[in-house]
């Protein structure tokens, strides 16, 4: 999606030379615990960022910290830690988040 204030875009335009016109934010991805073995979520993530290039965007993401196992599946897909942020949910509700950009292809 377009990015819309999240903290990611505003640490990846501040870190490169990217403006926020030239990225995409990957919003919630979810794999059910029964599709997790079939490495689902490294086929989405691929996908995604193919399309993304297509579209000359460069993706940022964050996850909510207490999710190890998806910041794990990020960084062996080569997913850079950017930074820390929030993640904004629900009524004015939040949690504490990790930022992530996509790799360079």
């Amino acid at each position: 999606m377009r990015p819309q204030g999240e903290d990611a875009v505003s640490l990846w335009t501040e870190q490169s030379d990217d403006d926020a016109a030239h990225v995409g934010v990957l919003a919630r991805l979810f794999v059910v615990k029964a599709a997790r073995k079939n490495a689902t979520g490294e086929h989405l993530m691929e996908a995604a960022v193919r399309f993304a290039q297509e579209q000359n965007l460069r993706l940022v993401l964050d996850v909510v910290t207490k999710d190890v196992a998806a910041m794990r599946l990020y960084e062996r897909l080569a997913w850079r830690k950017i930074g820390e942020g929030t993640h904004h949910f629900g009524s004015n509700e939040s949690i504490p988040a990790a930022c992530y950009v996509s790799p360079k292809v």
